[in-house]
């Protein structure tokens, strides 16, 4: 996939969104990160560096991976004044809403995801008294088990033929 921006056109982004919507100087490093696929992007304690997701760029549009940024630097700069920088702390939902930074990034269309899936669950455990239903991908005695909900005893079927 190409970027439509370099890493070094990120970074001068990156460091004016922190002048213009924070005040403050973003003094690290700002990269694209094209592996990443359930995430718009990351901050990073340790080097406090950020990573976009460049798809983020591609699927979305520029306003919202300035949201994204936005919701990097709120992190960054909590982190480095010593406040609450984690999701629920409630300085960083304050500042995420006062700079307009997004909570949740846009999920991102999978390419594989026209092709029907397989089921992820094969077995299925019923208790014999309430038919309370677990599904579950891994195949597992249930005598060891009970119901969680009446304690009844549990049944394993398959999802693929419902027997045993």
């Amino acid at each position: 996939m190409k970027n439509m921006m370099s890493n070094e056109e990120l970074q001068a982004w990156v460091e004016h969104i922190s002048l213009t919507s924070f005040q403050l100087p973003f003094r690290h490093r700002a990269v694209f990160n094209s592996r990443l696929s359930t995430t718009g992007g990351r901050y990073f304690m340790k080097s406090h560096d950020i990573e976009i997701n460049p798809h983020q760029l591609v699927e979305h549009g520029p306003d919202e991976v300035e949201r994204i940024i936005k919701h990097e630097l709120c992190h960054y700069h909590l982190h480095l004044s010593g406040r609450g920088y984690r999701h629920q702390d409630a300085d960083f939902k304050a500042l995420l809403q006062a700079v307009g930074g997004s909570r949740y990034c846009k999920a991102i269309p999978r390419a594989d995801s026209n092709k029907k899936k397989a089921l992820p669950y094969r077995y299925l455990l019923r208790c014999k008294e309430c038919h309370m239903e677990y599904k579950r991908k891994r195949r597992m005695d249930p005598a060891r088990y009970r119901c969680g909900r009446c304690q009844g005893p549990l049944q394993l079927l398959t999802l693929d033929s419902g027997k045993e």
